[in-house]
C-alpha cells in the first residue's frame, strides 16, 4: 500500500514544489507540502491493518482507488499545466483564481 501510494499520490507534492511555488514562499510552502505528504503516508501506514480487518483487502484497495480517483480529478481540475510556462506565468495564473 505504501509503495503504491508513493508511486501515485505521494509523488505529486515532490514534482510540484519546484514548479508551482513562487521563490518568496518556496521554503514555507515546500515545508507545508512535505508535512502533508509525510502525514498522509503515515496515516496510510498506521491505518492499513485496521482497515484490512474492517473492509477486507479488496474493500480497502477499492477505498484507496476511490481516493486516488478523487485526487486525480482534483489535480486535473486545479493544478495548472506548467510545461513551457515561466514561473511568472504560473504565479499570474494563481493570482487570477
Amino acid at each position: 500500500a505504501v509503495a503504491s501510494f508513493s508511486l501515485g499520490l505521494g509523488a505529486i507534492p515532490w514534482s510540484l514544489m519546484g514548479e508551482v511555488f513562487p521563490q518568496r514562499a518556496r521554503g514555507i510552502a515546500s515545508s507545508a507540502a512535505t508535512l502533508c505528504n509525510w502525514s498522509a503516508s503515515f496515516a496510510v501506514t498506521l491505518s492499513f491493518d485496521a482497515l484490512v480487518r474492517a473492509l477486507g483487502a479488496g474493500g480497502l484497495f477499492a477505498l484507496y482507488a476511490g481516493v486516488c480517483a478523487l485526487a486525480a480529478l482534483f489535480v486535473a481540475a486545479v493544478v495548472p499545466e506548467t510545461r513551457g510556462r515561466t514561473l511568472e506565468q504560473i504565479e499570474r495564473h494563481f493570482r487570477q483564481l
